[in-house]
């Protein structure tokens, strides 16, 4: 069903190395402690679980995780870091895999509902989440709200990082709401630079509220980070948590 780009191994592995600022403790940390409240004392169920940057820790932390991956070869590094029976993974996309169980907490994290290109299979995620749900359950995503406010009339490019190692931009197709973010990631030494792309389609929070209620979601908060600093105009991100009604 999915439109995803599938992460290939040479991408897998390194994807750890590439994200240690996403895995410090400084953004972990508050990231753990929002999820294992939600959680409670039930299970949870993260979708693109990939390398296990949130999904081991939480586990580590008592809250019992189950995975959907569509990458064999992320779900491949995850598995050298903690085994099938602690932490089972379904290889399968988002929108349709399902899994054995009732959770109390389906997350998605680090803007990765836009790796669905299309809005039918946003929708199909959002009523997944729910489909896994038992009443009182909630659906967490993280994700940014798109920057076109940086977007001048004719231009189509905002940079997001320009560093000694890393320079990243996103350009956009306001028409079907794609942007690819570009990277050019230093490697080595040698002055050389890698070149890579990603495609992603943004939603809107109107948009990504009614998919929710389209699978019998309620809005139940929307906070601007995992700190739970309140959401404003001037957000760049936005967690937002949907309920099933009991």
């Amino acid at each position: 069903m999915t439109s995803s780009e599938l992460w290939t191994r040479a991408t897998a592995d390194r994807y750890d190395t590439e994200e240690t600022e996403m895995s410090s403790a400084a953004v972990l940390g508050p990231t753990l402690a929002f999820l294992t409240e939600l959680a409670g004392d039930g299970p949870a169920l993260e979708f693109a679980i990939g390398t296990g940057r949130v999904g081991v820790p939480l586990r580590e932390r008592g809250v019992p995780v189950v995975g959907i991956e569509l990458s064999e070869h992320m779900a491949a590094v995850l598995r050298r870091k903690i085994d099938e029976g602690t932490l089972p993974v379904a290889i399968g996309d988002m929108a349709t895999t399902v899994v054995p169980g009732e959770f109390t907490l389906v997350y998605l994290v680090y803007n990765t509902i836009t790796n669905l290109l299309t809005q039918d299979e946003q929708v199909e995620c959002f009523r997944n989440a729910a489909r896994h749900l038992g009443p009182g359950g909630r659906f967490v995503i993280e994700v940014g709200v798109p920057p076109l406010r940086f977007l001048p009339p004719g231009q189509v490019a905002v940079p997001f990082d320009v560093s000694e190692q890393h320079l990243g931009f996103d350009t956009f197709d306001l028409v079907e709401q794609v942007l690819v973010s570009h990277h050019f990631t230093r490697d080595g030494d040698d002055g050389h630079y890698r070149r890579g792309n990603s495609r992603h389609r943004y939603a809107w929070l109107a948009e990504l509220d009614l998919m929710a209620r389209l699978a019998g979601l309620e809005l139940e908060r929307r906070v601007a980070d995992w700190e739970g600093t309140p959401f404003t105009q001037d957000s760049a991100k936005h967690i937002s948590v949907w309920r099933k009604p009991t």
